[in-house]
């Protein structure tokens, strides 16, 4: 198989010898445009809650630990200096926390290349490796799955949250922490 880097070589070479329907030929035999449909996705909280239970609040990615998304908020909220949060992600004015340790749902195999959309090909990871793998495969960026958690090691504070919610129950005012809470609730009945 011919590096990628010499598929433009040979190109240039043919377009520096003024042959450009050569060079086109080229590209599109050796290195052609492959379409990536960008279709935003939207999942419930309470399938991410599964997902993130499932995986063990373990980011298949790195292997490092996930934390449940309204732990981060109700850290927030609490804590607005230490902790920001703004509601664009804007990096400068968020705490990188979020891009850390906020669990999000990836496709192992993009739906752009031809992954399906359910929970079979579905991983928790961060938003940070979620943004860096963006249409990529694995073998391409040279990671690997690491394999799910165990949930009695590592809960992403989900225990937590839930006993402190049931202490302090105003915490749920804020409709991202309630709607949380609902899909911990639904997630741990099932």
């Amino acid at each position: 198989m011919v590096s990628k880097h010499k598929i433009i070589e040979e190109a240039c070479i043919a377009i520096g010898d003024n042959r450009l329907p050569a060079a086109k030929e080229i590209i599109s035999t050796n290195y052609p445009f492959s379409f990536i449909d960008n279709v935003c996705r939207k999942y419930s909280e309470h399938q991410k809650t599964r997902i993130f239970l499932r995986d063990g609040f373990i980011d298949r990615y790195s292997g490092e630990e996930m934390v449940f998304p309204p732990v981060l908020r109700l850290l927030s909220n609490l804590m607005p200096e230490e902790f920001p949060f703004h509601k664009n992600w804007k990096m400068s004015e968020c705490h990188f926390g979020y891009w850390q340790l906020l669990p999000t749902i990836d496709h192992i195999i993009p739906v752009s290349r031809g992954g399906i959309d359910d929970e079979s090909n579905w991983v928790c990871t961060s938003q940070i490796r979620n943004s860096a793998k963006s249409s990529w495969l694995l073998e391409e960026l040279g990671w690997q799955l690491h394999s799910s958690g165990d949930l009695s090691d590592w809960d992403g504070l989900t225990g937590w949250f839930m006993a402190y919610a049931a202490n302090n129950a105003t915490i749920l005012d804020d409709s991202y922490i309630r709607s949380w809470h609902k899909a911990a609730s639904k997630a741990i009945q099932t």
